[in-house]
């Protein structure tokens, strides 16, 4: 068993520290808001009831939450032995707090960056301790997923990078190697997909029903890259492709305006009730998109298939 800091209480967040203690970790689950990971408990405890229903494994909701301890106070990670930071992909929140977390931490302890488009070697850059901190890309459900993207950075030692992959082992996740660049391999590739769909509604061409119909039936996708985007969150998505797109000053990154009028709308999908479809008791009605001049205008939109 480790102990295992987890700092953020979001979705991934939330999704970590299940994960960790459905594996028999102890977790230190840690986020400047009580709300929050009164949030992230509850959403624990109902993943946890619903696993076997949605063909996972039986699991015993009170034997997992009893292994996580919740705090404010970055200060309650200071004996442990892995932390993954899991905060939102905003640069200056992770350049502010990797210094606090590398006071705070024991000196033996791995910081894992749970990033999907920083560049790890400038992450670690951020603290005393570049030899002990490494990237994981967790993918969304996290609990229910079988595979990361592990990213050594430039400095990150063998022995951390050890540790760290015995952990994922121990999730039953398996770690698939790749070398440190701006958004890996997933990103650099699924964001430009969710991006142009994005442009595509947003320039009218089609419905995102019909965008995500074509990649299920004619790609074989279980998802559509709209409805992947309402689930991971429209905010997230933006901030990792405008993270893309700073980084390689490409234009095959320019986010799409529609995005960031949604963000401002409060369309940020499944976590809001509302993004490119609708979510919850009412999910049949029309779902508020972007017409073909950057305006918010009702377009016809459904719900999850």
């Amino acid at each position: 068993m480790t102990l295992v800091g987890v700092v953020g209480a979001g979705i991934m967040g939330a999704g970590v520290a299940q994960s960790l203690a459905q594996s028999g970790h102890a977790v230190r689950l840690v986020d400047i808001s009580a709300d929050a990971l009164r949030t992230a408990l509850d959403s624990i405890e109902l993943n946890c009831r619903m696993s076997r229903m949605l063909g996972g494994p039986a699991v015993d909701a009170g034997e997992v939450l009893d292994r996580i301890t919740t705090g404010t106070d970055l200060e309650l990670l200071a004996d442990t032995e892995v932390v993954i930071e899991n905060i939102t992909e905003d640069e200056a929140l992770k350049r502010d707090l990797y210094p606090r977390l590398d006071r705070i931490c024991q000196p033996g302890c791995v910081l894992v960056a749970n990033t999907s488009a920083i560049p790890i070697t400038r992450i670690a850059s951020w603290t005393g301790r570049p030899a002990q901190v490494a990237g994981v890309h967790f993918m969304n459900p996290v609990p229910m997923k079988p595979a990361v993207e592990f990213i050594p950075g430039h400095h990150t030692s063998p022995e951390a990078q050890r540790t760290v992959r015995e952990l994922l082992e121990s999730m039953g996740k398996k770690p698939i190697d790749v070398n440190d660049a701006c958004g890996f391999i997933s990103n650099r590739i699924s964001h430009v997909f969710m991006n142009e769909a994005a442009y595509l509604v947003y320039e009218g061409v089609a419905s995102a029903e019909t965008i995500d119909e074509v990649f299920r039936s004619c790609f074989g996708h279980p998802m559509g890259p709209l409805q992947t985007l309402d689930l991971i969150g429209v905010d997230t998505v933006l901030q990792s492709i405008e993270v893309l797109y700073q980084h390689f000053a490409d234009s095959k990154y320019r986010p799409c305006p529609l995005l960031k009028q949604m963000v401002d709308a409060g369309l940020l999908g499944r976590k809001s009730g509302e993004g490119f479809y609708r979510h919850g008791p009412d999910s049949r009605g029309p779902a508020d998109s972007a017409g073909r001049n950057g305006h918010l205008t009702a377009v016809r939109s459904a719900t999850d298939h």
